[in-house]
Parts: structure tokens; sequence; C-alpha cells
């Protein structure tokens, strides 16, 4: 059977950029493409989910949706690790803190993800698996942050299966240090482990669970640039 396009991206081999910045909102993917590249062209309209190929600073790179979840993110980049080449993606998305010393807009660059998902159950691994970040993709994201001036904080997050919870224990991950709350890194770390690739999460903080400071989703969609202003410098 021929592998592309594959059922959720309607691209050809070749079409995707070994690097990829997704967004969990097609429509920020979209912004992201008309922002920060050269001569994009869509190559993903299956499902609404919105892809883009361009250039920056005179280097291939693609955008695009990945939806919300961990089973949604863990689709598409399966796809695009194992069927396209990519070599490279960093998520760029929004996330709730749970630390004291982090406001609305400031950056999380997440090191490690904790979860309540169980995705990892299908490896099949005799223990408990710690999702990571790329080393180097981590250092050079905090350098980039440093550099423009953005308050961040590299750590843990917490990713979890549910918006909606009937028990959500923050408190909990807070005690043990955890950063924030989203809901994609696990299954981008363990993809990118599996097939022996690169993936790094920046988040900006788009509500403080803690205080309960809150954007619109008009503000999350179009104004949460400094996470990308990284994921950019980092090709």
């Amino acid at each position: 059977m021929k592998q592309t396009p594959t059922p959720h991206i309607g691209a050809q081999y070749g079409e995707i950029a070994e690097t990829v910045i997704m967004a969990g909102d097609p429509l920020r993917a979209k912004m992201m493409a008309e922002k920060y590249l050269d001569n994009p062209v869509q190559f993903n309209n299956v499902r609404g989910m919105l892809g883009f190929t361009g250039t920056h600073n005179g280097k291939p790179v693609s955008v695009m949706g990945h939806g919300m979840g961990i089973p949604s993110i863990g689709i598409y980049t399966y796809e695009l690790y194992n069927f396209y080449g990519v070599k490279t993606i960093i998520r760029v998305g929004s996330a709730g803190s749970i630390h004291k010393d982090l406001n609305v807009g400031d950056l999380v660059i997440a090191m490690g993800a904790c979860t309540n998902s169980n995705y990892a159950a299908q490896y099949e691994l005799p223990g408990t698996y710690a999702p990571i970040a790329d080393f180097d993709l981590c250092r050079r994201a905090a350098e980039a942050a440093e550099k423009f001036g953005y308050n961040y904080k590299v750590g843990n997050v917490f990713s979890s299966d549910t918006f909606y919870t009937e028990n959500a224990h923050n408190d909990k991950w807070m005690n043990m240090g955890v950063l924030a709350v989203e809901m994609e890194a696990p299954a981008l770390y363990m993809n990118a482990a599996r097939s022996g690739n690169k993936a790094l999460v920046i988040c900006t903080v788009s509500d403080n669970i803690l205080t309960g400071e809150a954007t619109t989703a008009e503000q999350r969609q179009n104004s949460f640039t400094h996470m990308m202003d990284v994921a950019f410098s980092l090709l």
C-alpha cells in the first residue's frame, strides 16, 4: 500500500519539510504560515487540519495543526515521522500555569511530560516511561528565550487526557514541581523517541489555574507569538 497520502494528511512525500512546527489550532498554523513563511504552499486540508510548507530565512519548514489531545497529536506526528521523513517537530501551544511565578503570556519549555494517559502501554515496557524533549532543542530554546528577553521556565508539564475533569489534583502536581497543564506533549515525545527523531514543546501560559487569570480564544489564536519566535529561531 502506498504510504502517502495518509488517511489524515493529503500531501505527497516530499511536500513536507524535515522540520515541522505544529499547533493544536489549525488557524494558528495558518497564522504562522502567513507571518513567518516565505512563499507558503498549502499541503493539507484533510479534516480542516491545515498544513503549509515554505521557507524561513531561506530554510525549508512546514507548519501544521495537530488538533486537541494525545490521540490526535499521536496520529499526526506518527505519520509525519514515519511516512513523510520528518526529523524534527516543535509544538507551540497553550498551557495552564500551576506555578506561582508563571503568568499569562510567559513561556513554558517542556523538558519532560507527566501524564495520566495510557499512550505508553502500546510499547509494553517493563516499567514507567518518562517522555522527554530533545536536549539540544530544549537548551537552544532556553537560550533563544533569554536572547529575546521573554519570561520563561524550563521543566515538567502535566499532560492530561481530560479537559473537564472530576478531580484535577493540580495541587499534587504542583507539589512535585510541575509547571503547567497541557494535553499533547507525551505522545509527541514518545513518537519522536520510537522513530529516532527530535521533538520539543513550547507553550504560552493562557491561564493561571491558581489565580483564575485567563485569555480569550482570539488572543490564544493570534497573539501568542513569543513561543513562535523561539520555535522559528531553532531552524
